[in-house]
Order: structure tokens, then sequence, then C-alpha cells
């Protein structure tokens, strides 16, 4: 559970705008499935504005306050976790607070509890749920090896020292999470908290808190460039772990049983963008490709495969070689894999074949089945709601079906948690709302401190603000709608068509075909969004769809516009193809998708699901703008204005550890250097 996470000036700019309370109520009623009470609420508005004030006047306004956080087994949240930077350690630097707007305290019957004026039972010393929360922290099973600094304290701004006596008499608690101050020691709570944190910002800890929490995590393939076969950036959590779990047992239980034999177990596992089913692949691939079986990763994503391809040429455990696409079963694999991951199900076709592909080569049976019979056990990674082309038959139902075909009972699993967009439920949801997928009306974005919205004025302001977080260390990239033709590079100088033309902003998409370099220096579009050099191109859906960036910049074009309180979807029309240039014309403004369906419905929630994969992109910030001046319009009524807002994520910090992994990363994929990395059993950073 966690209310919001934002630095005191920010809540405090949150708070002026008459936005900090509404939405510390909606967040309570998603966590906590009813009404927050008038004196919580009340508490939120005085102790809690108080302490920000406090943190502001001391010279610490970028310390980054949790609010209502309480970690996963423990049983009562702290009122508020400042984290920082310790200015003696230089380690993260993390202060539970514990607020009260008690004015005075008796010393009760029970040694460990005080009664408090206006209330009926004896309350329990604040200091107990200060230790409570600062034992998570150290304890073994938290994440040891964190240099991180701890200490705990509790602020009664409406009491004095004479009034709340009993707190504060000889034989109570005392120590490092026992520290008392009130109204008239406001002066000594500044002075500690300059003793806790320097004035720099505390985004850098935030984010590493983050992830402690199981609340953000690395973009997968970050995760897995910067991992060295280390759990740096990621760890399965709870349901995953029970995928994780599951499918081991079968592959070892089935090795033994049954060698030789296919389809003895099939496993679905679905879940949204971000529920980690490509993390519980790849660490599957990873664990028993290290114990000596033969396992395999299929995908009907050429940009997600080229992405891993690129990596594991770095890798010293996975190969090239385990990587493979849907349509390559046709032929059972002899002898069988041990397992076969297939990721992204949803791009399952009915069968495997393409126009290039000869008659006697094509599957004849469903794809499903083939791929159930090429391995002894077969995983589906599924996610319905990003189905975008009209072959795109992956469903639960399609596989369910061939699982009964195949006499073996289905294993299914709901994925409900999700990484993806900072870990914050709220922009998912919001997305949602805004596409119209959830049929919910779509409400002004409210900040929550995870996830970040922007509205660019301009397409020239949002390719400003990728380019700067990129130089600045961030990972971002541009992406757009199908609302523009596609050229063919020139066929001699094999240089990219701009295609993708807003006013006078020309840019090109990512490119087409499978050259190693194209004529701007450009990579192919299998590693458009892994390589620098992809950074000034457009990618299209069907590249970006199972990558991850900090920022994305998405320009929605005119397949979807606003028009009388509804969302309208336009089909476009693009010229035939220049043969001597390879260049194609806007005829038409829309989609020009040639993949799309023509029933009305199913083009809109194709365009729908286009856009919802486009919009969780990123993990820190999204920034929209629009070719259309009244869907801007309409986005304006929905995202504030940056300034009004108060809240943007502070430039990433890298340590000098992790920028010279992206430097050495990023030199790599400007020379096609190979390097080998460890591996640690059982642990991987994948995402």
């Amino acid at each position: 559970m966690l209310l919001l996470q934002l630095s005191a000036r920010q809540l405090l700019r949150l708070h002026a705008r008459g936005r900090l309370l509404p939405h510390m109520a909606a967040r309570w009623i998603e966590f906590q499935r009813k009404e927050a009470s008038p004196g919580e609420q009340a508490a939120w508005k005085e102790s809690l504005v108080r302490l920000a004030e406090e943190l502001v006047e001391a010279g610490h306004g970028e310390v980054h306050m949790f609010v209502e956080c309480r970690p996963d087994g423990v049983a009562a949240p702290a009122d508020v976790i400042l984290v920082g930077t310790h200015p003696e350690s230089r380690q993260d630097s993390l202060l539970v607070v514990e607020l009260k707007r008690w004015k005075s305290v008796a010393q009760a019957t029970d040694p460990q509890k005080v009664d408090v004026p206006g209330y009926r039972t004896p309350k329990k010393h604040p200091s107990t749920q200060v230790r409570g929360i600062i034992d998570y922290f150290t304890a073994d099973q938290a994440a040891p090896g964190l240099a991180v600094s701890y200490a705990g304290l509790t602020y009664l701004h409406n009491a004095t020292e004479d009034s709340v006596g009993p707190l504060l008499k000889a034989g109570t608690d005392r120590g490092a999470h026992a520290l008392y101050f009130t109204d008239d020691t406001r002066e000594e709570l500044l002075e500690e908290l300059g003793d806790r944190f320097t004035q720099e910002s505390g985004a850098p800890a935030a984010a590493r808190l983050l992830r402690r929490l199981g609340l953000s995590n690395a973009p997968l393939l970050e995760a897995v460039a910067y991992s060295e076969g280390a759990d740096t950036a990621f760890t399965l959590r709870g349901e995953q772990r029970t995928v994780w779990r599951d499918v081991k047992r079968s592959v070892e239980r089935v090795g033994k049983e049954s060698e030789g034999a296919a389809g003895q177990a099939v496993f679905l596992v679905r879940g949204g963008a971000g529920t980690g089913k490509s993390a519980i692949g790849l660490q599957l691939l990873r664990y028993f490709t290290a114990k000596g079986l033969r396992a395999g990763y299929a995908t009907g994503s050429y940009a997600f495969d080229g992405s891993l391809r690129d990596l594991f040429q770095k890798d010293g455990v996975l190969s090239e070689d385990q990587l493979a696409y849907f349509l390559n079963f046709v032929e059972a694999p002899d002898p069988l894999l041990d397992l076969l991951i297939c990721d992204e199900a949803h791009r399952l076709r009915a069968k495997s074949e393409h126009q290039r592909m000869k008659a006697e080569d094509r599957g004849k049976q469903p794809q499903v089945d083939e791929l159930i019979q090429a391995a002894r056990v077969t995983v589906f990674l599924l996610d319905e709601n990003q189905s975008l082309r009209r072959d795109d038959v992956g469903n639960s139902a399609l596989i369910e079906e061939a699982a009964q075909r195949h006499g073996v009972a289905l294993g299914t699993y709901d994925l409900r948690t999700e990484f993806r967009c900072g870990g914050s439920d709220s922009y998912r949801n919001w997305v949602l709302d805004l596409l119209g997928i959830s049929g919910e009306v779509a409400q002004p974005w409210a900040p929550d401190g995870l996830m970040y919205v922007e509205m660019a004025d301009s397409v020239e302001a949002l390719e400003e603000i990728v380019l700067r977080e990129e130089r600045d260390g961030a990972t971002a990239r541009m992406v757009a709608g199908f609302a523009w033709p596609w050229s063919e590079p020139h066929p001699q100088t094999h240089v990219l068509h701009k295609d993708v033309q807003i006013g006078d902003w020309h840019r090109t998409w990512n490119a087409k075909g499978t050259r190693s370099r194209y004529g701007g220096g450009e990579p192919p579009a299998k590693y458009w969004g892994v390589r620098p050099q992809g950074i000034g191109q457009i990618g299209c859906v069907y590249t970006a769809q199972g990558l991850e960036w900090d920022w994305c910049g998405v320009i929605m074009g005119d397949d979807m516009v606003w028009r009388d309180g509804e969302w309208i979807f336009r089909k476009g029309k693009a010229s035939p193809k220049d043969e001597k240039t390879g260049i194609r014309e806007t005829v038409r403004k829309g989609s020009m998708d040639p993949m799309l369906p023509g029933d009305p419905a199913e083009f809109a929630r194709r365009i729908r699901n286009a856009y919802h994969v486009l919009l969780t992109r990123a993990s820190r910030c999204t920034v929209i703008y629009s070719t259309d001046e009244d869907t801007r319009r309409h986005l304006r009524t929905l995202i504030d204005p940056v300034d009004d807002q108060g809240l943007r994520p502070a430039p990433v910090e890298l340590s000098p550890q992790e920028r010279l992994r992206r430097e050495i990363r990023e030199y790599d994929a400007r020379s096609g250097r190979r390097r080998k990395s460890s591996v640690h059993e059982g642990q991987v950073g994948f995402f």
C-alpha cells in the first residue's frame, strides 16, 4: 500500500491546487475498499501538510515523502517515510515518521499504552508503529546488502513537552526509532532533519525504495543488459513466483516420467502489460539452459525478438539459437525441446504461413498445435488486450481447445499485479478510461508521484523533451499511431524517407527491412528500441510492443480524433509505392495500417489497443501530442500543464557504475562487440 510518493515541495504544490486530499481519498478507497474516515482526512490535511512545510523551511523540500506506506507483511502503514541522502555516509537515508494531532496524553494502566483525550480506548505508544516499519527494513528478508541509514521519530505538532510527558519519562522506549518532537521543540526537529538528509533530490533513493517495495522495476531489456546474471534489477514475486515454481516442477517431473514425449504439459499465463510474463519466461529459459536442458523462446514480434537477440549476443548462458518465431515449428525439432516459452501469444496465427513461404513449407495444422508438439512442456504468455492485426488469433479459448485436443490438462494462471508505468495503478486505469476501453468517463489525471504525464504544445516540444532526457541518461523514444504512410528505403541509397510529417517537422519511421544499417546510419527495426541510433526515429506500435523506456513521447495522429464528446476512428489511404524512390504519399488522412480489419467496431477496437500499447511504454513519464486541434483541446482538459501540476520526475541520476555500464552497452551496440556475463542460479535481472 502506498497512497502517494512526492517530494515535500511537490506535495505542497498539489495541496495548494486543491488536489492533494481528493487524490489521497481516491487512492485510499482503491487500497482499503472503503472511504477514509473524516479523522483520517483531517490528519492528512493538517499533519501531512505541516510536515512538508517543516521540510521546505529546513531546506529539504526535495526530500521525498512516501505517504501511508505499508510494505507487504507489515500490520500498519507508516504515516510517512522520508527518503533522501544521508549527509555523512552518502547512503540512502530513510526516516519513518509517525504524525499525531494529539494535544496531550496520560499514562494508561498498560505501560505500553497512553490515554488520549477524545479516544475511548488507550493508544499504543507511537514508537511501536515506527519500530514495526524499521524492523521490516532491517530484517534479513527485506533486501540484505543495501547500504541504507534508518531512523524513526514521532511528531506531535499540536502538543508541548509538558502535555505529552508520559511519552518522554524515564522507562519509556528510547533509541533511533523512539524520538519525539512537539510544537515547542520544532527547532530541534529541523536540526534532526538536517542531520538525516542533504538538500539534494531524494528521487534516486526514492526509485530504489520503490523497487525494494516491489512497486516498480527496471525495464525488461535494460534489466537484461545490466544484470550480468545477478539479481540487480528484478526478483520474481508472489503470483509470478508461483508460476515459475509450478512450470519448473512440471519440466522436472515430465523429464523423469516421459522422456521424449511431446505435449505433456501446457501452461497459459495471462496478464496485462507489465505483469511480469516475460520475466517469468526469461527466468525459466535461463534456469533450464544453465541446467543443460533444451529450452527455446518463441515470439510473434519481430522487434521483441530482435531486441532480445541483440542482448543474448552478450550473455554468457543464453544463445541466439534459442530464439525463434511461432512459424518456425512447422516441423517439430529433433530432439524435442524440454521447454518452449511462447511470448506475446496474442500474435499467434491460424496457421504457420506467409506470402514468402513455399507451399510445401507452410503449416498444415493450427499453429498452436505445432507449438505444443514442439516441446514436452509449452508455456503461452498472453495479453488479449494487445491484439492488433486482423490475423492475430491468439486468445484463451484457442489455447484451451488445443490443450483438449492433445489430452493435456491446461494450467492457467492470471497475473494481476502490474509493474509497468512506474507501478502506477492510477495511470494504467486512466489510460483505459482515456481511450474508452474501460467504459468509464475519463477524469483529469491526478499525479501520484509514481508516473508522470505531460501534454506537449507542439511536436517539436515533445521531441525536445525526449532528446533532453536521453542526453541526461534516461532511456527514451518517440512513438506514433500508424497514421502516416510507411515508405520503402530508397532502392539505391537505402536512405529512409521522412514519412511522419507534421507541418515543417519531418521524421522517419523506424527502418523497414533487415539491412544491418541504413543510409542515415539507422539500425534495423528489430534493434530500433535498444540501440542509441534509434533515438531520432519514430517507432510504430509493432516495433514498440513489448519494449519499455523511462520516457516515451506519444504522437496521436488523425486515425483517432475527438469529436462531440467521443472518439472517432478514421481509415486513411496512401498512394502506391513509387518504384524509383520507394515513397508513398498521403492521399487521405487516417489509419494507414493495412493489417486492420474492415469491420468498423473491430477497426476501432484495434486502434484503441494500439494506442493503449503506445501509452503504456514509459516507466517514468509519458509525453503526449496530438496532430488534431480538437483532440489537443480535449486532452488539455485531462492533463494539467506541468507548471500547474507542480510535478515532474527529477532527471535520472545514475551511479558511476550504472553510467559506466550504460556507456559500455552503447559502445557495444555501435561496434557490434560481444560481451559475456556470469550467471547466478535462480536469480536474474529480468522484468
